[in-house]
């Protein structure tokens, strides 16, 4: 990356002398996590060198999620692979699919024991991990959709768009009770769901996707049990939680924002992007969702990773958040332009060129956000070694 392009500053100075004196506080009270996943991360995280560093365990981790995302790609871009009557993916690739979802899980465990294990933990540690967290959603959503796919046994493009918005609103749950009350509540649905899909990949490999044609009982699918799920981890698990803790620490005073407009503020971008890509999706002339679903997704999922990383960098340096993502405003041209019929011959290319557009501005504001953030506390980003004081 060149010095023009990693140098650029999109923290602001003062804000990075408030991420200095962050101290990181969460709280994970899942008992899948802390009976069974944290004592298995305590053990692993052992086996790694104390020279290995935490961001570099982190970016691995996340890595094998993009490498998932990027084989089902090869073997089912419009996730028909699953549906009756088309070439299936191969059994080996759901073995590795489930491995390597498993390992980055397990890395996603072990990256801040092994910050505290070798005295390295920093803000920027905290800030690489829930960003690529955000962005992580979007890969491993598209590769379990690949199970099930768009068949008739399978689960429509358009619901899965809206399966993935749960997910997201699910993420961004979490760090807008950070961002009102100074403390990460871990959500309940990461750890069972990382822990699921693993299996599900394994089961697929041994017995092949077929056996998700059949219903369990009656009427009932195994994607609709995927359906219920993922609402119900939402809306009797997450969100309850969430706004429990928001009123809890009303009742005692410690909200940092006493006005409902600042508390609602992190959410008016991301409803801003739900809405102009809801528009695409439903009124676009070409069906694009139908035709180029995977790409789609790709687009939303790393839009919503942008504007989340901002709120993520608010919360913690106890800043205000922007109400709106620059990025969002060349997106609503785009929707103009495409469900206006103006560019409805080239539609596809728009999305590509649009896509490519959010993926290169999201890489260039981490690349940028990593670099700074990195200078300012004189560490290497993935070296625990110390650059040499000039």
């Amino acid at each position: 990356m060149t010095d023009s392009v990693s140098s650029a500053e999109h923290v602001e100075p003062e804000t990075c002398d408030r991420i200095t004196k962050v101290m990181y506080s969460a709280v994970d009270t899942n008992p899948l996590s802390v009976y069974i996943m944290h004592p298995f991360w305590n053990s692993m995280v052992k086996i790694l060198p104390t020279w290995l560093a935490p961001n570099l365990i982190t970016f691995t981790g996340f890595m094998f999620l993009v490498l998932n995302f990027a084989i089902l790609s090869f073997y089912d871009y419009d996730f028909y692979a699953a549906a009756e009557g088309h070439a299936h993916v191969p059994s080996l690739v759901w073995i590795a699919a489930g491995l390597f979802n498993f390992l980055a899980y397990t890395l996603d465990g072990v990256d801040g024991k092994q910050a505290r294990r070798t005295h390295s933990s920093t803000p920027l540690g905290e800030l690489f991990d829930h960003g690529l967290d955000s962005w992580a959603c979007v890969f491993f959503v598209c590769s379990m959709y690949s199970v099930f796919g768009r068949g008739a046994s399978g689960v429509g493009v358009l619901t899965l768009y809206w399966l993935l918005w749960v997910v997201l609103f699910s993420f961004i749950l979490s760090h807008w009770e950070k961002y009102n009350t100074g403390v990460l509540f871990l959500p309940w649905g990461y750890d069972l769901s990382q822990v699921t899909i693993s299996i599900v990949y394994i089961i697929t490999a041994v017995v092949g996707v077929e056996t998700w044609y059949e219903p369990v009982i009656w009427n009932i699918h195994y994607r609709d049990i995927f359906i219920v799920m993922i609402l119900g981890c939402l809306f009797t698990v997450t969100l309850p939680m969430s706004l429990y803790n928001i009123v809890k620490a009303y009742r005692a005073g410690s909200l940092k924002h006493s006005s409902m407009y600042e508390a609602l503020l992190p959410f008016f971008s991301p409803v801003l992007l739900f809405v102009l890509a809801t528009l695409w999706a439903c009124l676009s002339p070409g069906d694009v969702l139908g035709r180029q679903p995977r790409l789609f997704y790709l687009m939303v999922g790393t839009a919503f990773a942008n504007v989340t990383c901002k709120l993520i960098v608010c919360q913690m340096s106890n800043t205000r958040c922007q109400a709106l993502s620059w990025l969002l405003l060349p997106m609503a041209a785009v929707v103009l332009l495409v469900c206006s019929g103006v560019a409805q011959q080239s539609e596809t290319l728009v999305l590509y060129a649009w896509t490519a557009v959010v993926v290169l501005s999201h890489v260039h504001y981490g690349v940028s956000v990593v670099k700074q953030l990195s200078d300012h506390f004189n560490i290497y980003a993935f070296s625990l070694t110390k650059p040499r004081s000039e």
